[in-house]
């Protein structure tokens, strides 16, 4: 690089990371592990030395990650990421049952219901909140059991669902419930057993770990049977086909363990940033809801999400308007479209704050924001 290439770095500032929802940033704890369970060479399935040594490591991380989220060391199959987990319950779990989705699910529950298979949609209130009286009169409909899938907490507003209310309705009714616990893993408090959940699904990279490990969560005492999507060489006692990403499970539990052992609330730092926003024009996406304390949905009336990311990247503001599952596209928001917002929905940015933000993060958006509210950069906002 020469001198006025150095120059003109200089003239761009740091970048400021808020798109924790997307992934988050790596603990050091998780690098640490991941580094160590590298360098073991040999295949947790193999008998010799080396394999054994792999193994102990392997089951070590699903103790953990078992005894944390409150199931039995056997009843966690691990998977590479959140995706895997939520299709795997629903194909592994979910044969002859008619499944119960929510509006505002992530795409890899919408679109992970097996072919075939009979599916209704679960309406959400205008805060984002599942409907309990349409579950209730869905679960009572003549038919095969249900399979109900709700997650914990929403990928973009943060919403939390109302889940005891939830098993409660579902136990009554036979009906089984899978929740996509991804984003809600490693950030608030989430037991298997005293959430009513019969399956869970969590992911590495949502709480400070790596990508490419996640976790399929099974309630009960004894190993609970699960046709596999893929059968491969009978790893995870042949529900999970697949030689395991040793150093990704590993550092998945270590991040895991770092979350709840260091947990940090993010909800003042949360609040001031809206309270900035709302100042600058901004409506907040299910402020009428619980939610997470790291999340904000931020409408900007009459400004297009796109315009919105792009004049915030040109300040070095790295937030999204959504899933970062889409190929990179931004476009109207399904979970915003199903709370009502209409319009509004292709008008909202999503700021997630990750584990180690700083205050002055947030006061870097604030600034930001209030400029481009304003009508700064209006051309690439509108």
């Amino acid at each position: 690089m020469n001198d006025k290439t150095d120059d003109r770095a200089k003239d761009f500032p740091q970048p400021v990371y808020l798109d924790a929802n997307a992934t988050e940033p790596l603990r050091p704890q998780a690098r640490a592990a991941m580094l160590e369970a590298a360098d073991l060479t040999g295949n947790p399935s193999s008998v010799h030395h080396a394999g054994r040594r792999a193994r102990a490591v392997l089951e070590e991380a699903r103790n953990t990650v078992a005894h944390r989220l409150g199931v039995a060391p056997l009843n966690c199959v691990f998977t590479s990421g959140g995706t895997e987990a939520n299709v795997l319950a629903m194909h592994g779990l979910g044969q002859g049952r008619r499944f119960l989705v929510g509006r505002t699910e992530h795409d890899a529950v919408r679109k992970g219901v097996p072919d075939g298979a009979d599916r209704a949609w679960l309406e959400v209130d205008s805060h984002g909140q599942v409907r309990l009286d349409l579950l209730e009169a869905a679960l009572s409909a003549p038919g095969a059991p249900a399979f109900v899938c709700l997650m914990l907490a929403n990928n973009e507003t943060g919403v939390l669902h109302p889940m005891a209310e939830v098993a409660r309705l579902c136990r009554q009714h036979g009906a089984h419930l899978h929740v996509d616990a991804v984003q809600a893993a490693g950030r608030m408090a989430v037991n298997v057993e005293e959430l009513g959940a019969d399956s869970l699904a969590c992911s590495g990279h949502k709480m400070g770990g790596p990508k490419g490990a996640g976790a399929l969560l099974l309630r009960g005492p004894a190993p609970r049977p699960l046709a596999p999507v893929f059968e491969g060489g009978g790893q995870e006692q042949g529900r999970r086909g697949g030689t395991q990403p040793l150093p990704a499970i590993a550092g998945l539990a270590a991040a895991l363990c770092d979350a709840l052992d260091n947990p940090r609330d993010l909800a003042p730092l949360r609040n001031r940033l809206e309270q900035a926003a709302q100042a600058a024009g901004a409506l907040v996406c299910g402020a009428g809801a619980p939610r997470l304390g790291n999340t904000a949905s931020l409408v900007l009336p009459g400004r297009r999400a796109q315009g919105q990311l792009m004049r915030l990247d040109l300040d070095g503001l790295c937030v999204s308007a959504g899933s970062a599952c889409s190929s990179g596209k931004v476009a109207f928001s399904h979970v915003l479209e199903a709370m009502g917002l209409g319009e509004q929905a292709g008008q909202a940015i999503r700021v997630s704050l990750p584990w180690n933000v700083r205050e002055a993060d947030v006061e870097r958006f604030v600034q930001s924001y209030a400029r481009m509210s304003a009508g700064a950069g209006l051309a690439l906002a509108q």
